[in-house]
């Protein structure tokens, strides 16, 4: 009892801690941050988001028009055209780069690999290079003229590829070369990934007879699946947001076959002078990328509940 009146009087005779004198550098450094993003994204969007229920042509004054602009995109086919090619490059793009990712990760992490360290360099370089640079690169590789790939198939004897004139090749070409430049950063985030695993989980499993494959699917792959998610969201993004590759490969050719949305959105609002319309492609595109991080969001929920 006499303990007791005593810790209750230590506790109100107790002096006000003292606030640390670091309090404000996070909020400064925030704030800092907070304008970046008012200034850099926040005030961009809402002013495309106004162009788009607008008739602008990059000059001038504007009118407001409504829904026209999206009316208008319900019945355009190139629209419809460019976003079905942008979901069939993610399609293509995304399984490639994550299995290829995967695989050299879990390879380079092995305890028999030899020079690991400078084969992680060897698949990062690729990107850190800007994606015009790896555009034009994989052009010299395979155009259709003066490709190193199509002089080698001519000296054995074979036929040029139209690499660069058939539309699914020239489609592909762009997949594996940006799959080519992604496979790096992915690659990092597999090797930290696997690194965390436990090694008791591996011991365990090999004295029960376990062998690689089954400890790979058994052990490694639902240990990575947080990393997981997040290269599969960060590459679906990237994809649906892909141009610089495309501009310097192909420019989206043979025509116009292989225009992804942010080239028709380009196209549209800048050669064509139709800005207000392109706001609104803007915006659809958007909302595109929105569904899909939601719906990975919740695929990834239920799957660390099960």
């Amino acid at each position: 009892m006499t303990k007791r009146a005593s810790d209750a009087s230590d506790v109100s005779v107790s002096p006000p801690r003292r606030r640390s004198k670091y309090t404000l550098a996070p909020l400064v450094l925030i704030s800092g941050n907070v304008v970046l993003f008012a200034l850099f994204f926040v005030w961009p969007a809402v002013i495309g988001l106004v162009y788009s229920f607008t008739n602008y042509t990059g000059v001038g004054a504007f009118q407001f028009v409504g829904l026209d602009n999206y009316q208008k995109l319900l019945g355009d086919s190139t629209f419809y055209a460019a976003t079905t090619r942008t979901l069939l490059y993610t399609v293509l793009f995304v399984p490639l780069n994550f299995a290829l990712s995967l695989l050299i990760a879990n390879v380079l992490v092995s305890k028999n690999a030899k020079g690991a360290s400078v084969a992680r360099i060897f698949f990062f370089i690729p990107w850190l290079l800007s994606p015009i640079i790896v555009g034009v690169l994989w052009r010299w590789l395979f155009g259709e003229n003066f490709g190193l790939v199509n002089y080698f198939i001519e000296k054995v004897g074979g036929s040029a590829v139209p690499w660069q004139s058939n539309a699914d090749l020239s489609l592909l070409v762009v997949v594996v070369a940006a799959a080519w430049a992604w496979t790096g950063f992915s690659m990092l985030l597999f090797i930290a990934a696997i690194k965390n695993v436990p090694t008791s989980y591996y011991e365990a499993a090999a004295l029960d007879g376990a062998g690689p494959w089954r400890q790979f699917f058994s052990i490694t792959l639902p240990s990575i699946a947080p990393t997981s998610f997040i290269v599969i969201l960060l590459n679906t993004i990237h994809a649906m947001k892909e141009y610089a590759v495309f501009a310097s490969l192909n420019n989206g050719g043979p025509g116009t076959s292989n225009n992804l949305l942010v080239q028709y959105i380009y196209q549209t609002g800048f050669k064509s002078g139709q800005i207000g319309y392109a706001s609104a492609a803007s915006f659809v595109l958007m909302l595109i990328l929105m569904v899909v991080a939601i719906i990975q969001m919740m695929v990834n929920r239920r799957v660390e509940n099960r």
